[in-house]
């Protein structure tokens, strides 16, 4: 009895089980990071979620719910953008009639990407729920490394040349390393730098703090005066709701629903395309084009993550097979974003690894210069 008890578990474990497929377009390993300053057009990444039964057949009639959270905080290695860190990047959650969901989303940072993906029938016990979660490995772009040793090396060189020029001093009282005023000048150059360099940090973290406090005084005192965006249109009324203004870090919450003008019931057979652009460089930060729910909406997270205004597009269109045509028509609506400044121990740990750099430059430097001053005084 204990062997077919046995047996029979190891064979339940071993059966194929429903799964998620993910597929990227690039590829895997082509995909790179947001980059501020590239000067190639950016695209976004384009990701394809399919469920799968246990046989590989497509689920249909299925409601997929996936969550996009950003990599997780590397306080000594940090990336571009580290209020990004360790945050939600996306929450959706839509119809999928043949059991897929494709989005388009720029991921701003390097790292490993935890998707979160929770299938659910439409239909009552059509099969059973489950969920998945997936890791998408995103490398640093090579570019960002050349820069910061091409960065090291002109500080390396520069502590090379301090180190050369104090070792080179020739009055030089028994048991000094460096005559008094090269040590004075050297003290306060330093003492200078540290307190100009705490000055401009402390500074920009007050400011943030105040820009913050101003801009969600701005919001709380005036809500009222942002006009919801609402179009009707051939007999459809489209509405956009949600958060108007949004901060870095936190994901803001997005809505559109759709409506007969005349029976005052939700509409389920078009298609909505959404469309989130970053208006400064006309980017597009996210994309997806499916139906509503059951209730006529579609409801989605998203963390914008660059600080600058983005704009929100929907466009409705009706169906191929759908009873009703029309001509299609959009609703669009412009989130402004707040940024926020990296904290203040980021930037003290990236001032650390410079100023070691230089230092050990210096170091380097002096040693030279002292062997070679101590073998010509012997020859």
């Amino acid at each position: 009895m204990m062997s077919i008890v046995f047996y029979t578990w190891v064979g339940f474990s071993q059966s194929p089980q429903p799964t998620v497929r993910l597929t990227t377009e690039p590829p895997i390993n082509q995909i790179l990071p947001f980059e501020a300053e590239a000067t190639t057009p950016l695209s976004p990444v384009s990701l394809r979620l399919q469920a799968l039964d246990a046989a590989g057949i497509p689920l249909e009639n299925a409601r997929i719910a996936l969550t996009i959270l950003t990599p997780p905080k590397n306080p000594w290695f940090t990336t571009d953008f580290p209020i990004v860190e360790g945050t939600k990047l996306l929450d959706i959650e839509a119809v999928a009639a043949k059991g897929e969901l494709q989005i388009q989303q720029m991921l701003p940072i390097r790292g490993n990407y935890q998707l979160l993906a929770k299938m659910t029938p439409i239909a009552p016990n059509a099969f059973t729920p489950f969920q998945q979660t997936l890791t998408l490995s995103v490398p640093e772009n090579g570019v960002k490394y050349r820069n910061f040793w091409i960065l090291a090396a002109i500080l390396l060189a520069v502590g090379l040349g301090g180190g050369l020029a104090i070792g080179g001093k020739p009055k030089i009282q028994p048991g000094e390393i460096a005559p008094e005023r090269v040590r004075l000048l050297l003290s306060g150059a330093i003492i200078v730098a540290i307190a100009a360099l705490l000055f401009v940090n402390v500074s920009a973290e007050i400011a943030q703090s105040e820009m913050s406090m101003s801009m969600s005084h701005m919001t709380e005192s005036a809500p009222t005066e942002k006009i919801r965006p609402i179009v009707q249109s051939q007999g459809f009324e489209v509405r956009l709701s949600g958060d108007v203004s949004a901060t870095v870090g936190k994901a803001a919450n997005l809505q559109v629903q759709v409506t007969d003008l005349k029976t005052n019931q939700s509409i389920t057979d078009v298609l909505l395309n959404v469309k989130v652009t970053q208006l400064e460089n006309n980017w597009i930060a996210f994309a997806y084009k499916g139906v509503p729910d059951a209730t006529g909406k579609l409801v989605w997270q998203e963390q914008f993550f660059d600080g600058a205004p983005h704009k929100v597009e929907v466009e409705v269109s009706p169906q191929p097979n759908a009873a009703r045509q029309f001509s299609p028509f959009q609703v669009s609506q412009t989130i402004e974003v707040e940024g926020v400044a990296p904290p203040l121990s980021v930037r003290l740990t990236v001032l650390a690894y410079f100023t070691s750099i230089v230092v050990a430059g210096m170091a380097i430097g002096f040693g030279l210069q002292r062997r070679f001053l101590g073998r010509w005084r012997l020859t």
